[in-house]
């Protein structure tokens, strides 16, 4: 079949299920064997053109960190970020709106001396300038001991120089990050990370993304000095420094993780190449989410389940994690937000736990119903733990995540015989001890927290250069994820944004590569989570866990090009409402699964969903309605 033009595919798909429905019914003569009809019937399985979907997830970067000063290619298309808003001018000096994204300290005690998920005037003073953001242990490329043992099998050979540059020049590992510009005197606002010292290509420090301590950044209430039209949750983004140096330091202690969130690219001076090209070629959305506060397990998990993994006894019961591996984010006695113990689990169904309380106030006094979704006995994450398996499907030991019973749309789509592999950067090397063991990201594919994972390696799990063998050989799955490794994905001081770039151009230049292949797939470009750099955008809590903020999201292909940027708010889970209903699985994974909730309903100019709860199935970011001639431009397309 041809699917050049959508209309004839749409009238062959209408005339399929004719043939289907009269065949069920006992109407008229079956189909030859043979018959030209039948075999292009057999071929329709999708409710569009796209046959192939692929998930390429990146790590750590906040839609205004990366897309602060992006220009839409046309004038009628509106992008809400830092430029936009006239937080920062192009040059990154302060807008006229700068004091939209002021940073505040806490200069006393919210809620009593208990946790705190919001601060008012009366608890916050404006910084005088920001604490000074830190190298936080960069030094040394983490790429070029690996390139000296023979590089990396996830990038092209033309871009292996890639993992031997950006080391920082600076002889410690700890302190002032000197090659930003005024480190020492940066205002209390955004600023712009690259610059003549610190050139796109260089690799910077982490900053913290873990759940209790993002709550407490985006600092979010129901009152006048929070809510808005544009905001109707109230979440203000302005203690996203003041938690990262007070969580964790003792008094008098020397703070680490400080003002780096604040930090952003600038693509007027051509910071992240690949992703404004792709933004002017295709369409992007700057209303995606990272669908819970929090770090990338919890945070990756949503792409297979739709939802979070629960403590449980692996045989779907909740059971009660030990008492030293129970969160309480409480400050210590004497300090402003010093927790008392950091730990792995919360019980967001008890509100005498410590925390529990304030966040379930705030979603309690919420301008629309919103249900937690915290079972009774049931503990989930508030950090990074190693799921139940191993990529190769055997037993973890230590502490892990037991192994969950929960439906996974792999389990749905291979109950349907629809193909689907996870491709995962150092999947081979895993376990073998060679130079790339350790760098497969086991908290990153929620597969591995599932009882049926260990039947599932042999079919489905493979290596990122299985995925290039694919791609060439036209042997692509209906749906495929793909996590580049841990020097490829682009995280903050173990890998940089250029790398990551690198890596998802070569897989799209492959796609594209295989005409046919191509005329029929869908590439998804995204991260994990904000890595818990500043985003300005909206926030729509759905349940106790979320949503985040604004992460990056670009559908690359034959059907969403023209420079299109969708403001329709969605998150992980819409991947999965995006397979279901793509490949007309008519289900959702579980009652209380994400892929539950309703597609927004918003005007064309809001970023505010009128129905909220409420997110997106990515459909938004393609148009089926017009004629699609390869990968051309095909004008500036003023309908949509």
């Amino acid at each position: 079949m041809n699917f050049s033009d959508p209309r004839k595919w749409q009238a062959k798909a209408t005339a399929c299920l004719l043939m289907i429905a009269i065949s069920q019914f006992g109407f008229g003569a079956p189909a030859r064997a043979g018959d030209d009809r039948d075999n292009e019937c057999d071929a329709i399985k999708t409710a569009t053109p796209i046959k192939h979907v692929i998930i390429i997830v990146g790590e750590n970067r906040s839609f205004d960190h990366l897309f602060a000063t992006y220009v839409p290619k046309h004038k009628r298309e509106k992008v809400l970020n830092l430029l936009s808003e006239g937080i920062i001018n192009a040059d990154d000096t302060p807008g006229p709106n700068f004091a939209k994204a002021h940073q505040f300290k806490i200069v006393s005690a919210p809620n009593g001396g208990k946790f705190f998920s919001s601060a008012d005037m009366a608890n916050k003073e404006l910084y005088a300038t920001l604490p000074t953001p830190d190298v936080n242990g960069v030094q040394i490329p983490p790429a070029a001991i690996l390139l000296t043992l023979g590089g990396d099998p996830g990038l092209p050979p033309q871009a292996q120089f890639l993992m031997g540059t950006g080391a920082t020049g600076l002889p410690y590992t700890e302190g002032p990050d000197t090659r930003i510009p005024n480190v020492a005197n940066l205002l209390p606002g955004p600023f712009q990370l690259t610059g003549p010292n610190l050139p796109f290509d260089a690799y910077a420090g982490d900053t913290v993304h873990q759940y209790f301590q993002m709550v407490q950044q985006v600092d979010c209430a129901i009152d006048a000095e929070h809510v808005s039209k544009d905001n109707p949750t109230g979440c203000l983004h302005d203690l996203q420094s003041a938690i990262d140096t007070t969580y964790s330091t003792a008094p008098g202690g020397t703070p680490r993780d400080t003002a780096q969130t604040m930090e952003f690219f600038n693509m007027q001076n051509n910071d992240a190449p690949l992703f404004k090209w792709l933004a002017d070629k295709y369409t992007m959305s700057d209303n995606y989410h990272q669908p819970v506060m929090g770090g990338t397990g919890p945070d990756s998990q949503p792409l297979g389940f739709a939802d979070q993994v629960f403590f449980s006894d692996g045989k779907g019961n909740p059971t009660t994690p030990l008492p030293a591996n129970i969160y309480n984010p409480d400050p210590q006695a004497g300090t402003l937000n010093l927790y008392t113990h950091r730990a792995q689990w919360f019980n967001c169904n008890d509100t005498t736990q410590p925390g529990i309380a304030a966040i379930t106030n705030y979603l309690n006094a919420l301008p629309y119903t919103v249900e937690t979704k915290c079972g009774p006995g049931q503990y989930w994450q508030a950090v990074n733990v190693n799921p139940a398996f191993t990529p190769k499907g055997t037993p973890q030991s230590g502490l892990v995540v037991p192994q969950t019973m929960q439906k996974s749309i792999g389990d749905v789509l291979s109950a349907n015989n629809i193909p689907w592999k996870y491709y995962g950067g150092a999947f081979n090397a895993s376990g073998t001890g060679g130079p790339l063991d350790g760098l497969y990201c086991n908290i990153c594919n929620p597969f591995e927290y599932e009882s049926v994972y260990p039947s599932m390696v042999a079919d489905h799990m493979r290596d990122v250069t299985d995925l290039f063998t694919d791609l060439k050989n036209g042997t692509l799955p209906a749906v495929s994820y793909v996590k580049p490794d841990g020097v490829m994905d682009g995280h903050p001081a173990s890998s940089k944004w250029g790398l990551f770039e690198a890596f998802a151009q070569n897989i799209i230049e492959l796609a594209q590569s295989n005409p046919k292949l191509w005329a029929e797939t869908a590439i998804f470009v995204t991260v994990d989570e904000g890595g818990g750099f500043y985003d300005s955008g909206f926030i729509q809590p759905v349940d106790f866990f979320g949503t985040g903020p604004r992460i990056p999201m670009i559908a690359v292909s034959p059907f969403s090009t023209g420079g299109h940027i969708s403001h329709i708010y969605s998150e992980h889970s819409s991947f999965v409402k995006f397979v279901e209903r793509n490949w007309m699985l008519h289900t959702t994974l579980s009652d209380r699964s994400r892929d539950n909730l309703s597609n927004p309903r918003q005007d064309d100019d809001s970023y505010v969903p009128r129905n909220m709860p409420a997110i997106g199935d990515l459909f938004d970011l393609f148009d089926f309605d017009r004629h699609h001639d390869g990968d051309h431009d095909g004008g500036d397309h003023d309908n949509r």
